[in-house]
């Protein structure tokens, strides 16, 4: 039997995890990819009016979401000419486990004149443009890419480079969806050192100035920060045509459960944490 390439199948009014969204921190919660992508999915479908484009997603991983069924509910917070705000929340056994909150602009004209920019953009790998969801690869430091994890466990600069999976079966994800569960990996990409992983994030705030060029999308570390067992990183989005967006994420130590990669841990899914 065919493992679906999507992280929950929609029944009735509710999201059954499937396989790809078990968490490698544990077989009995879902990944942190596949909650984000769901409030993104969420909140674009049901806010996100023509000529506004997603700009900012933050998401409050507060609660172990379980391998069980979901439900989410959204609310309009503000229904502006120009800024769209909209909240929603995860659920679980009528309790929440994640909350949302998305901010819409309308699409308009650049202001003249020339600002600052970050000098070079992110490179991808050299592969051919995907088709389809991809398994991710990664790169740290020098080191060029491979998609062997094992590979990477050091302490140079990390990237990744993935075309998401569907959040719901049957359907392809949108670019904001993409970018939110592959944005996730920032947590990954800042805070993954010479002996693994060793803290779990606690949030996510991706901001976008433009939507995706295609369907990959990589992700390249530009800080970890990190003291008393508390972590802040953040990362730059880009596809092929260069950056995208950025996102932080803050995270605790989580030591106690650390995950080792070096030997391809057995954890590890598509979906990763």
């Amino acid at each position: 039997m065919t493992t679906p390439l999507a992280f929950f199948a929609a029944v009735d009014d509710a999201f059954e995890p499937l396989p790809f969204a078990s968490s490698a921190w544990s077989p009995n919660m879902v990944n942190g990819p596949a909650v984000c992508g769901l409030l993104a999915r969420a909140l674009e479908t049901q806010h996100c009016a023509q000529g506004f484009s997603p700009a900012r997603l933050t998401v409050d991983l507060f609660r172990p979401t379980l391998y069980k069924p979901v439900t989410v509910v959204t609310e309009l917070v503000r229904d502006g000419n120009r800024i769209r705000v909209a909240d929603a929340a995860l659920m679980q056994d009528g309790e929440d486990v994640a909350r949302a909150s998305a901010v819409f602009l309308k699409r308009s004209v650049q202001p003249p004149g020339e600002r600052w920019t970050r000098a070079e953009s992110p490179e991808p790998p050299p592969v051919p443009v995907a088709n389809g969801p991809t398994a991710p690869m990664w790169s740290s430091g020098p080191d060029g890419w491979s998609s062997r994890i094992g590979d990477h466990q050091n302490n140079g600069r990390k990237r990744m480079w993935q075309a998401p999976l569907s959040v719901v079966e049957g359907e392809p994800p949108s670019s904001f969806a993409g970018a939110a569960m592959i944005g996730e990996s920032t947590s990954l990409m800042t805070n993954w050192g010479t002996t693994g992983i060793g803290f779990i994030n606690a949030d996510l705030t991706l901001a976008l100035a433009r939507p995706l060029i295609g369907s990959e999308i990589g992700v390249e570390a530009d800080s970890h920060i990190s003291a008393y067992g508390i972590a802040v990183g953040s990362a730059t989005l880009f596809d092929r045509h260069g950056s995208f967006g950025t996102c932080v994420v803050t995270a605790l130590s989580n030591a106690d459960r650390q995950i080792d990669f070096s030997n391809g841990d057995p954890r590890r899914r598509v979906g990763i944490l």
